[in-house]
């Protein structure tokens, strides 16, 4: 059986195609079998107010596809100029990588994918600009 598996803590919530399902109070797996399913943990989900910078807006603009408040053919061109526009700063191989997994998985409508890609680079964001300042 392939699909997606989520792990889910005690109490977490995740976000259904558009419904809220929360687990009861032990650990338990989900197997996702059905293709084309929309999910967002809401544990990692952006709220509106900490869209501050471009990977941030990206990955938000994914979410909104996850959360059925954007269709996929609204946001597609928002997500792959997002992605280019990143990729003019992003030049490591690391974050080419991840740009490229985005990209593809975009490109096959497969947004729960492009935003685990996008995701990672959420960290080298955070530290490129809490470094000093260049000169």
């Amino acid at each position: 059986m392939s699909g997606l598996v989520l792990k889910l803590n005690p109490k977490e919530r995740v976000l259904i195609n558009g419904a809220v399902i929360e687990n009861g109070d032990r650990r338990s797996r989900l197997s996702i079998v059905t293709p084309n399913v929309n999910i967002l943990r809401l544990r990692d989900a952006i709220r509106p107010d900490e869209v501050t910078t471009p990977v941030r807006r990206v990955c938000y603009i994914a979410q909104l596809v996850l959360s059925g408040d954007v269709a996929i053919k609204d946001a597609k061109t928002q997500l792959l100029t997002g992605i280019e526009q990143l990729s003019q700063a992003l030049r490591d191989p690391d974050s080419r990588e991840q740009l490229a997994a985005a990209t593809k998985a975009v490109g096959t409508e497969d947004i729960y994918r492009a935003l685990k890609a996008l995701r990672a680079l959420l960290p080298r964001e955070d530290r490129l600009l809490s470094g000093p300042p260049l000169s």
